[in-house]
């Protein structure tokens, strides 16, 4: 079941996905890069000052190691000698120790930067469960982990009994020469044999931390499943949200054919497109668009006009370059004010003529739309589906 479900997660990790990790103190940590930092700072600073150590830690011993008989008569002096130690010994040790805890925890951010969390904190019984432990032990990546702390042990053992060996003799003779020059001799010698470490260590740095980031990138791969949820978790619910979009395109619809009764004019291309407007004198600047739509809503909008006597004029040109560049319940542009105020004017002329005998019918008008405006002059136009009531 396990191996089914990693073979599933084949899609890279999230960000938010990353995010949860980081939250919860999963980083890719390299251990190998921060001994290999804490080696080369700590050989940098015997190299630097490696004397002035030595020659302190040579006042100590002498300070230490000096008692007259006036000194062992004070009750206290033990104590006193103990003390004034302790805070030489720290005196020289505690520079050195902060500087290498520096650099250690410089090293750790240099492969898995800053991360403050509290989770990791918190107590996990299941790691006090042996057969959990040797189950994850036996685990690909633990067993990768305990096979590199196996190879890492057995390269730097290797390096240093070679060192060893072929400074055996020098080491022996350290003892037939006085305690400073032993002292620095000693020194030379370890600086060397830290070298060596040193690029055993550089070598399993370098391969550690872009591999710790690897393995981690992988650990965090999705299934399809999860990135599906997580969208959902991100977005809210597609389907839900596509239901509330169609709810409100519907309410939207209601409402604007509602408006068309009190319409002046629609003007319609006979089958696709269909604009109704309205103008009152006084109130408004241009006539406004109460409703538009194309096909079915179109086909919609004509019938309603009709059933409630609004005059539904055919003028295909028109009514195109109003649908593709008038907004909803906004005035039309004002490059279509000449060719809808023929239009406006034939029909209340026409209201005229039919409630008077005395009126003559007006002929019907040819509005001049400027070619640009017209839509169908634009190559691969198409209306798209209810595109007043998107979001």
């Amino acid at each position: 079941m396990a191996d089914h479900d990693a073979q599933d997660r084949n899609l890279p990790a999230s960000p938010k996905k990353i995010q949860r990790s980081r939250a919860e103190g999963q980083l890719p940590r390299s251990r190998d890069l921060p001994h290999f930092a804490i080696m080369v700072a700590g050989g940098a600073v015997l190299a630097a000052a490696g004397p002035q150590i030595i020659e302190k830690l040579r006042q100590m011993l002498v300070s230490g190691l000096h008692f007259d008989a006036q000194l062992l008569a004070r009750p206290g002096f033990m104590g006193e000698r103990l003390v004034e130690m302790t805070l030489a010994f720290a005196a020289v040790a505690g520079p050195v120790t902060a500087l290498l805890m520096a650099v250690g925890i410089a090293s750790h951010l240099a492969s898995g930067g800053w991360n403050w969390t509290m989770k990791p904190l918190a107590p996990k019984f299941t790691h006090l469960n042996p057969i959990e432990g040797l189950g994850r032990l036996f685990t690909g990546q633990g067993f990768g982990a305990a096979l590199k702390a196996v190879l890492l042990a057995l390269v730097l053992g290797a390096v240093g009994a070679m060192v060893l060996k072929d400074r055996l003799a020098a080491y022996v003779s350290i003892m037939s020469v006085p305690l400073p020059s032993a002292l620095a001799y000693a020194g030379q010698q370890l600086m060397g044999g830290l070298a060596l470490l040193a690029v055993a260590l550089a070598v399993f740095a370098a391969i550690d931390v872009p591999l710790q980031r690897q393995l981690w990138m992988r650990r965090l791969r999705m299934s399809r499943e999860e990135a599906k949820q997580e969208l959902k978790e991100v977005e809210g619910n597609l389907e839900v949200k596509a239901k509330i979009r169609a709810r409100m395109r519907e309410m939207a619809k209601r409402r604007m054919l509602a408006a068309v009764p009190q319409a002046d004019l629609v003007v319609m291309n006979p089958t696709h497109y269909a604009v109704a407007l309205k103008y009152e004198e006084g109130k408004m600047a241009a006539p406004k668009v109460v409703a538009k739509g194309a096909d079915l809503l179109a086909m919609k909008i004509r019938d309603l006009a009709r059933e409630s006597k609004v005059p539904v004029l055919q003028q295909p040109v028109l009514a195109r370059a109003l649908y593709a560049h008038a907004k909803l319940d906004h005035e039309i542009p004002a490059a279509l004010f000449g060719a809808v105020a023929q239009v406006l004017a034939y029909v209340y002329q026409l209201r005229a003529a039919m409630s008077s005998r005395h009126v003559p019918h007006p002929e019907t008008p040819k509005p001049h739309v400027p070619p640009e405006l017209d839509p169908h002059n634009k190559p691969g136009w198409r209306p798209e589906p209810d595109e007043d009531f998107a979001e």
